[in-house]
């Protein structure tokens, strides 16, 4: 097979049960800003403060927002939790026509749609009307067939084996 190279931006997606998603995007991130290019991540559903927030404050090329409060994965999202996430997709949506940024990272976007924060749909008109050069990089749990569908690299997490499950609780700088 002869491997060609095509100048193009294409789209990442990061699912699955296991642990890593977030992790491989935002290590891709770093990777892009070592090659000179600038990286906005969008975090959806997350408001709380992560360790991941501090170490990417030593990069002034990528850009991160949260569009979420806490973390209400065990409960039901409020009509707050919805309104920050759809504001939080129009502000995505600006920014990705905008096409200021290199790659865009929508972290968590799977759970904001399995939580119906807002359409799958508008969802994929944003990612088709993506600049042509633009790398888009999306993550969570629970990605819709749609999504699986549309993305050129599909990466499935899968839990094997994880130390939750004997009770050890999240720790500092590993999980958040």
């Amino acid at each position: 097979m002869e491997l060609k190279y095509i100048e193009k931006g294409y789209i990442h997606l990061y699912t699955g049960n296991g642990k890593g998603k977030t992790t491989a995007a935002i290590g891709l991130a770093v990777r892009a800003v070592g090659a000179g290019k600038k990286v906005f991540i969008g975090q959806f559903v997350k408001g709380m403060h992560y360790a991941e927030l501090d170490s990417l404050k030593r990069f002034p090329e990528i850009v991160l927002r949260q569009y979420g409060l806490d973390c209400f994965i065990k409960n039901e999202p409020t009509q707050r939790d919805i309104d920050i996430a759809r504001n939080g997709l129009k502000e995505v949506s600006s920014i990705i026509e905008d096409g200021y940024f290199d790659m865009v990272i929508l972290d968590e976007l799977c759970i904001a749609l399995y939580y119906k924060l807002f359409e799958i749909e508008k969802v994929i008109a944003i990612l088709k009307s993506k600049p042509k050069l633009m790398e888009v990089v999306l993550t969570g749990r629970y990605a819709p067939n749609e999504l699986i569908e549309l993305a050129d690299l599909v990466t499935e997490m899968k839990e094997v084996k994880h130390y939750y499950s004997k009770g050890i609780q999240a720790r500092k700088g590993i999980e958040y």
